[in-house]
């Protein structure tokens, strides 16, 4: 995994807590290790939300779908989240590009208000981090007809999926989320 904890000490970009609940975990009260995915994913539409931005799907001015699939996922699991914990989910970086936005996250153990600055100041707090890369893409409205009409040939549900197309990142959404790196950026 290319992140490094340069991305973990400094501020973030935006960060939320969440409780862990039971429908989290497995059986011996840890959380599932796909549920890092789902805190990620929640970290990011909360941040969307905190811009304004109504999260994932999008309108073309034509009346087309727009929307944001997830590429690629790298992550780095460190330590285990457990039942009742409370956790800090973290954009620590982004990266825009012309079709896609890269996002650099970690999770980190929330310290009870308590803590002592020994605690605060260790960077053992971080539970897992990742690269998730979402691509932009439009949903084709009028799929194009079945290529064959032999009563022989089998379809499949991907078959009869709309199908999509990567297209750029619209231009509100791309200079909202550039507007708050550099937001950010002028903070450090």
């Amino acid at each position: 995994m290319t992140t490094t904890a340069t991305y973990h000490t400094a501020t973030p970009l935006f960060s939320t807590d969440y409780h862990i609940y039971i429908n989290h975990t497995d059986a011996g009260g840890i959380v599932y290790h796909a549920n890092h995915l789902v805190f990620f994913e929640n970290c990011r539409r909360d941040w969307f939300t905190k811009l304004n931005l109504n999260g994932y799907f999008m309108h073309s001015d034509e009346g087309q779908v727009q929307h944001f699939v997830v590429s690629q996922a790298q992550l780095q699991y460190k330590k285990a989240i457990l039942l009742d914990e409370v956790i800090n989910v973290r954009i620590d970086r982004v990266e825009l590009k012309p079709a896609s936005i890269v996002f650099y996250q970690s999770i980190h153990r929330r310290l009870p208000a308590d803590a002592d600055e020994k605690q605060r100041s260790s960077t053992n707090t971080l539970l897992s981090s990742s690269k998730i890369v979402i691509a932009c893409v439009q949903n084709q409205i009028k799929p194009e007809p079945p290529q064959s009409t032999n009563a022989s040939s089998t379809t499949t549900a991907v078959d009869n999926a709309t199908p999509m197309r990567p297209i750029r990142v619209p231009e509100k959404l791309y200079n909202t989320i550039q507007q708050a790196i550099a937001h950010h950026a002028d903070e450090q």
